[in-house]
């Protein structure tokens, strides 16, 4: 245990809704049972190693502003990285959230080769493991930074050069053996510049091709070495490439039955992404678990204004209890959770900021769960359901089972069938959320 959070007691506890102190739950509380689970684990909450522990605070405009000594240039990379992951699990530990979540290149950084590099990853997922066995903190998923060093300008899996595609694939291999070793529960690709920029110099389906064949060599890889968790590929509708070919959900399901990788591999579902999109959370975690590819969420969020990845930490309870709905609705996680791919502000300079940032997120999200909760099988059910109900009726069974032919409903309506539309009360339901979110308590 290091001492660099000194302004943090040892534990954040949770206090209850009147609670004034900062650095105290007042929604989240990990025991507390709620729709026959304890809310630990319905959230499953977990902190993304790089934003918190690996970012100081640059952008494109100017240096980084945190206070994150480990990151300064160092000549002893070694040293450096054992300072990160001690800070790292003394804010782990006492946060008390049940996961965490890593990019390879967060753990230790890239030294002179692909063996100096892999020798001191493999030493820090070994202190990992240490850190993990005395804290008790869980591993809900790991992944390989195949985006930011430059081999990667155009991509990884879809890469022009073959060479590329080869290096990732060891990056990854590497990667996905430490996520089990650890016992991860899951393994995420995230294609950080999978697409392409323009059309003039790419050959889209053969690019296509190549992330396919990339991920059932992970899918091989997962099997060869016993590793139980889900594979999760994450969508991203741009930023940094012009063109994603993982842009949304949906875009990622026609990827998988394409390839045939239906079953084999999942979405691990961004907020932010969702909103850049086009779409909103709520709907990115219905058309999953429609599809049957529901994995995991990166629970964060961005601005309407701003068409770029901001990694907010989420405070709108309404935009997450939709969301919430939508994953109690389609049964909650198996594998996945609930990850903080969230940062500070570039002015939140104070160390305890991070503690403010997570305590106020989690809460965010206690308290939509509480809020959904209310609303899974109340009134906003049963006005869903009222509202199909002609399509369980048998004039609505005998068009469903085929019954029904394109000229005996043209009939059906010559001979005076009139539809009598009903309202679809979206205001009325709107409050109910509402005050759903009043109520929860």
């Amino acid at each position: 245990m290091t001492d660099f959070f000194d302004t943090v007691p040892e534990r954040i506890a949770y206090e209850g809704p009147a609670s004034d102190n900062p650095l105290a739950f007042r929604w989240y509380d990990a025991d507390r049972v709620v729709a026959g689970k304890r809310m630990e684990d319905h959230l499953r909450f977990a902190v993304s190693y790089w934003h918190s522990f690996s970012w100081d605070g640059f952008d494109i405009f100017g240096a980084g502003t945190l206070d994150r000594p480990w990151l300064a240039p160092t000549s002893d990379p070694r040293a450096a990285a054992h300072r990160k992951m001690d800070v790292a699990f003394e804010f782990l530990e006492k946060l008390g959230a049940p996961f965490w979540c890593f990019h390879d290149r967060d753990l230790s950084p890239e030294l002179g080769s692909f063996v100096e590099t892999s020798a001191l990853f493999d030493e820090m997922v070994d202190l990992a493991g240490q850190h993990m066995e005395r804290t008790g903190m869980r591993l809900l998923w790991g992944t390989a930074n195949a985006f930011s060093h430059p081999r990667y300008m155009a991509g990884a899996a879809s890469n022009p050069d073959p060479e590329v595609f080869a290096y990732a694939a060891a990056q990854v291999c590497r990667a996905l053996e430490a996520t089990h070793r650890l016992g991860g529960q899951n393994y995420v690709l995230w294609g950080g510049r999978e697409g392409y920029e323009t059309l003039l110099n790419t050959d889209m389906g053969r690019e296509q091709a190549q992330l396919a064949r990339f991920l059932h060599l992970v899918i091989e890889h997962k099997r060869s070495i016993g590793f139980p968790g889900m594979i999760l590929l994450e969508p991203k509708p741009f930023e940094p490439t012009k063109h994603q070919y993982d842009y949304d959900v949906a875009a990622v399901h026609a990827f998988l039955q394409r390839f045939d990788l239906l079953g084999e591999v999942h979405v691990n579902i961004e907020v932010n992404h969702a909103t850049l999109s086009g779409h909103d959370f709520a709907h990115e975690v219905a058309a999953a678990f429609d599809a049957g590819v529901f994995g995991s969420i990166d629970a964060n969020a961005g601005d309407d204004r701003l068409g770029w990845d901001l990694d907010r930490f989420p405070v709108s309870v309404e935009q997450m209890t939709l969301g919430m709905l939508e994953i109690l609705r389609g049964g909650g996680f198996t594998t996945g959770g609930l990850n903080f791919d969230a940062k500070l502000r570039r002015q939140s300079v104070d160390r305890d900021d991070l503690f403010h940032a997570h305590i106020g997120g989690m809460d965010t999200m206690a308290r939509s769960l509480l809020a959904a909760s209310a609303l899974l099988d109340g009134e906003l059910s049963t006005a869903r359901d009222a509202r199909y109900a002609g399509w369980d009726s048998p004039f609505g069974q005998s068009i469903a089972s085929g019954e029904m032919t394109l000229r005996s409903l043209h009939d059906q309506v010559e001979a005076g069938l009139e539809p009598t539309p009903a309202s679809g009360r979206q205001e009325a339901l709107e409050t109910l959320v509402a005050r759903a979110i009043e109520r929860a308590s």
